[in-house]
């Protein structure tokens, strides 16, 4: 069978089982929760994503995997840990809640902007170029993709800020 078609496979079939298992146990245990609280374990997830920095690691990939590419997606998960480690650290502010609609927008924007990218170089005609890294993007990228969308529901659905209140309302 020629790679895109596994590929295409893969990333379906990891789709498909991160989207039951979040069907299934993740969104009711978060529904759950209270906001903030139902966002720390989707932040914890994406702190993770250091992983990402696999692709500039000589050895994991090949080193004929265009660097632009390889770069790219690795500071952009680099970057995105970070942004989900300031939302986790600053959850339930004001300011956490800003982070946490930068982390989701930027990271969800990274993952397409990959596929975006993985397209335009053929990458699915070459997936020996992604030596271990297929695995992050074939098992990994699927529940974070899951969890952008969860994260963006919650946020829309739910005030993850504490209520502001004024100099008088304290007294």
């Amino acid at each position: 069978m020629p790679s895109p078609i596994l590929f295409g496979i893969s990333v379906a079939f990891g789709l498909a089982a991160w989207g039951a298992v979040a069907w299934q146990y993740i969104w009711p245990a978060l529904r759950e929760r209270s906001a903030p609280e139902n966002l720390k374990p989707i932040l914890l997830l994406h702190a993770f994503r250091f992983l990402g920095l696999a692709f500039v690691v000589p050895g994991v990939v090949s080193p004929e995997l265009p660097a632009t590419f390889a770069q790219s997606l690795a500071y952009g998960d680099l970057i995105t840990a970070i942004l989900a480690l300031l939302a986790l650290a600053s959850l339930g502010t004001r300011a956490g809640t800003v982070v946490t609609w930068v982390f989701n927008t930027f990271g969800t924007a990274d993952l397409l902007f990959a596929f975006y990218q993985g397209n335009r170089i053929s990458l699915p005609d070459r997936l020996g170029l992604l030596g271990a890294g297929y695995f992050i993007l074939a098992a990994y990228v699927p529940i974070l993709l899951i969890t952008h969308g969860l994260t963006f529901r919650l946020l829309l659905r739910t005030k993850v800020a504490v209520p502001f209140r004024s100099k008088l309302s304290a007294a």
